[in-house]
Order: C-alpha cells, then sequence, then structure tokens
C-alpha cells in the first residue's frame, strides 16, 4: 500500500520557507498586488537589490535579479556566447548548461570532475589546459555542483581567476548555504575579475522554488548584462518582500542548515554499509550514490512503488549506475533508509 508520496528527486528544500515568508502571503494587499514598483525613483532596482547591497557589501548596481538563478543563467549566455564560440562546463553537471549553448549555436567543452575516495573534485589542471586550447567565451563552474556536490574551494577558484582574466566566467552558486567549503569573499573576487558572474537564487537554501527569484553579483566589465536584463516596471513585488521576509529569517535556515549537515551523514553512513553502495560527500542539499548495477532498475521500481522518489540516471556518461538523492526531512529521510535496507536485505546484500 503506498503512503504519501515523497519527492526526493529535484533537490527542493523539504523543510519549507520560513514562516514569516508565509506571512507575507497572507498579508499581501492590493499595494502589493495591483501596483508597479517605484523604487527606481529613488535610484535603485528595488528594495531587494538594496537589501542584498547591504549584506554583501556589493554596490547595488552589481546586483542583479531574475525569474530564478536559471533565467540570468539564460540572459548570459545569450548575451555573450557568439555561434561557433566555446562554453566550458563540467564533465558531471546539469542538462541545462548544454541546452542554453546549443540555442546559441555554441560549441560545449567539458573539463573533469573526478571521483575520489570519498567525494568529487575539480580537476583545476585539465580545466585550465582546456581553456588554453580552446579559448572560450565563457567557462561555468558549479560550485556546490550538481550531481556530484563538491565545490571548488577559495584557492583554486582563486586561480581560475588570475589565469583566466580575459574570460567571461559564471560561478553558479545555486546551491550555497548547505554548508561544506568556506564561503569565498563576493566582494574581493567581483572587483578582481570584472567579467564574473555569480548567480544564486531563493530557490533552494531558503525554499522558495514557487516564487523563482535569483539574483546575481556582477563585475564592472558586463554592463551589456546589466542593460539586457533591466527592467522598467520592476520586479514582482510580492516574490520580493517574500525573499526579504526569508533574509530576516536567519535563524530559522541556519538551523535547518545545521540538521541537513548531520542528516547527510547519517544518510551517507547507513548506505555505505550495503555492499555495493557508495555515497559522495556533498556540500549542497543532495547525496550522489553508485548503486549495484545489477539491482538498479529493481531499486528504482521498489522505491517507485513505495512512493518514494529519488533521481536514477539513465543513459548518462559516468552516471549510469548512480542516483541522486535530495536531502528530505527527517522523517522522509528515516523512511528511505529503511525502505532502501529493507530491500538490500530481501535481495540478500545484507
Amino acid at each position: 500500500m503506498i503512503t504519501e508520496a515523497v519527492f526526493l528527486d529535484r533537490n527542493e528544500n523539504n523543510y519549507g520557507p520560513a514562516p514569516a515568508c508565509y506571512e507575507v502571503l497572507r498579508s499581501a494587499g492590493i499595494d502589493a498586488l495591483s501596483r508597479y514598483s517605484k523604487d527606481s525613483l529613488r535610484g535603485v532596482k528595488s528594495l531587494l537589490t538594496e537589501r542584498l547591497a547591504r549584506d554583501f557589501g556589493i554596490p547595488e548596481p552589481r546586483i542583479h535579479l531574475g525569474y530564478g538563478s536559471e533565467d540570468i543563467l539564460k540572459q548570459a549566455v545569450q548575451c555573450y556566447l557568439r555561434p561557433g564560440e566555446a562554453l566550458l562546463i563540467p564533465s558531471h553537471s546539469w542538462w541545462y548548461y548544454k541546452s542554453i549553448a546549443a540555442e546559441r549555436n555554441g560549441r560545449t567543452f567539458e573539463y573533469a570532475m573526478v571521483p575520489g575516495e570519498d567525494a568529487f573534485h575539480y580537476d583545476v589542471e585539465g580545466l585550465l589546459r582546456l581553456a588554453r586550447d580552446e579559448r572560450p567565451r565563457l567557462v561555468l563552474i558549479s560550485s556546490p555542483n550538481n550531481p556530484t556536490g563538491n565545490s571548488l574551494g577559495n584557492g583554486d577558484l582563486g586561480r581560475v581567476i588570475r589565469e583566466l582574466k580575459d574570460t567571461i566566467i559564471i560561478l553558479d552558486q545555486a546551491y550555497w548555504g548547505f554548508g561544506g567549503a568556506g564561503a569565498a569573499p563576493l566582494r574581493d573576487l567581483i572587483e578582481e575579475h570584472p567579467r564574473l558572474i555569480i548567480l544564486r537564487t531563493f530557490s533552494k537554501y531558503y525554499a522558495l522554488a514557487g516564487i523563482r527569484v535569483g539574483f546575481a553579483f556582477l563585475g564592472a566589465g558586463l554592463d551589456e548584462l546589466v542593460r539586457a536584463g533591466s527592467r522598467y516596471l520592476g520586479y514582482s513585488r510580492v516574490s520580493e518582500r517574500i525573499a526579504l521576509a526569508a533574509l530576516d529569517s536567519g535563524d530559522y535556515y541556519e538551523e535547518i542548515g545545521r540538521r541537513m549537515i548531520a542528516d547527510k551523514e547519517t544518510i551517507r553512513l547507513a548506505f555505505n554499509r550495503i555492499p555495493g553502495f557508495k555515497v559522495y560527500r556533498s556540500d549542497a542539499n543532495f547525496l550522489l550514490a553508485d548503486v549495484p548495477p545489477a539491482h538498479k532498475g529493481a531499486l528504482q521500481a521498489e522505491l517507485d512503488g513505495s512512493g518514494l522518489f529519488i533521481k536514477f540516471f539513465k543513459n548518462e556518461a559516468f552516471l549510469d549506475n548512480s542516483v541522486r538523492i535530495t536531502l528530505g526531512t527527517r522523517e522522509q529521510n528515516q523512511r528511505l533508509i529503511e525502505a532502501v535496507t529493507s530491500f538490500a536485505r530481501a535481495r540478500g546484500l545484507l
């Protein structure tokens, strides 16, 4: 008998947003719903860009909003990648990177993500060598990377930025905030590399995927993108107010973040006890796991039939025997652990 379905396959934050975010929805009136923003009259893009500039120490004109970070990513590629030019992306990464390059008739080249004993790593030397060979217009770095969960350390990131000073670099930090590698000094990075785009979103850490608000920090040499993304009538006033409420709720998100760090280790240890399973460490809100090839199809059928949905990769290089597990609540995680453990026992793996 299937109980309530649990979706752990799209990297959403299953704890949901802070209570203050719901209060914004309950109290929204005609001003937020029926009238355009007038923030431009004060010389700023919006209340949200003004707040982000203050919180992160970045000049407000260098804060860029979009319909999720996906929107800003697409804006950047469409703005700067010309037909025939090269874009570098991680070898194990979001399929959408290739898709948006193809829309511009760009050439996509992959630099390696290397599996280690318990985590994936960036091949920085290979990235730089590929950049020297292909002379890309853009380099895309995902940190933490989806689906491998690893981050690019501050030292390596600084080296890439210095050596590729004439290249547009997109640093996709959609999964920022879930713990792991220390945060790079954003202002220093932006000032050091005027062609750097740092993408973030309210979808993941702040559990607000449904309101579609992304933001970016832009280097001073990206005025073309600033102009392309400008909004004469402003942004969604309701979405902005919800995002501001999230920023005001730091204690709530810090507690959820601590819980997720502990839960990742609980899942990793539980599954790594099963022969043929290997769960990699992750700085994001998901875990990549290798599963026994002979049991992969049966495992998917068992979990699907139980109303537990995780991401099973198919026909993807290096990931054919892998799954990606989005963190759920403690109760959802425990349900998944029990289901996989029961499957392993029934198959004679334990």
